[in-house]
């Protein structure tokens, strides 16, 4: 089975920006990769998604303009770019895949294989 490790997290101040990268100790190819993110005390959110070959993707509204998500198949690893970071975007952030290569779907369920997450802080 695939093992998805985040990396990139960190302290930040507003208007600042991060890269998140993703892991995998397998093939990604076959799978739709995603973002979520988890503030204390939430539930663990939307906030990203990328098809198979990386030419579909799909953003949480509160994100779109600011975050980008890519893809590269041969290095096995998914990228998050987050730009302009607001305080509000401080979470854990979680990368996740889903054997449905071809979904868009924005639910957690959707997902079959999950992180261990990353901490993104952003300070006012």
């Amino acid at each position: 089975q695939v093992q998805l490790v985040e990396s990139g997290g960190g302290l930040v101040q507003a208007g600042g920006s991060l890269r998140l990268s993703c892991a995998a100790s397998g093939r990604i190819i076959n799978y739709r990769m995603g973002w979520f993110r988890q503030a204390p005390g939430k539930e663990r959110d939307f906030v990203a998604t990328i098809g198979w070959s990386g030419s579909s993707t799909g953003y949480e509204d509160s994100v779109k303009g600011r975050f980008t998500i890519s893809r590269d198949n041969a290095k096995r690893t998914v990228y998050l770019q987050m730009n302009s970071l607001k305080y509000e975007d401080t979470a854990v952030y979680f990368c996740a895949a889903d054997v449905d290569r071809y979904s868009l779907s924005t639910r957690s369920e959707s997902f079959e294989l999950w992180g261990q997450g990353t901490q993104v802080t952003v300070s006012s």
